[in-house]
């Protein structure tokens, strides 16, 4: 079993800057998919980005445009999601997920909710204008 715990959201204005962090704990051995979502009150989850097992392939959503960029901690089985140039539209709960017993991330499956079969509780972001 993987427990994920995000944190790092807050308040801040458009254009600021915020660094989220997801540390996974429970399961040791081995490396596993990770991945970022985001959703906003009354909106269905959407992917923000997620980075390979190996950790040499990256994955960003649509939306994200070079403003967001994922990156992993391996020694303390942590991710990041730094986060610049921030937009109100940006404002939602951040989910972090994990890849454990599914399959390895593909360009086809990166962006789907059921790739991932752990998740923590979020982390609110707000963007103010």
């Amino acid at each position: 079993q993987v427990q994920l715990v995000e944190s790092g959201g807050g308040l801040v204005q458009a254009g600021g800057s915020l660094r989220l962090s997801c540390s996974a704990s429970g399961r040791t051995g081995g490396r596993y998919s990770r991945g970022w979502f985001r959703q906003a009150r009354g909106k269905e989850r959407e992917f923000v980005a997620a980075i390979n097992r190996s950790g040499d392939t990256t994955y960003y959503g649509e939306s994200v445009n070079g403003r967001l960029t994922i990156s992993r901690h391996n020694a303390e089985n942590t991710i990041y999601l730094q986060m610049n140039s921030l937009k109100p539209e940006d404002t939602a709960t951040y989910l972090c997920a994990a890849g454990v017993y599914g399959p390895a991330l593909t360009e086809s499956n990166v962006s789907q909710a059921r790739t991932y079969d752990y998740w923590g509780q979020g982390t609110q972001v707000t963007v103010s204008s």
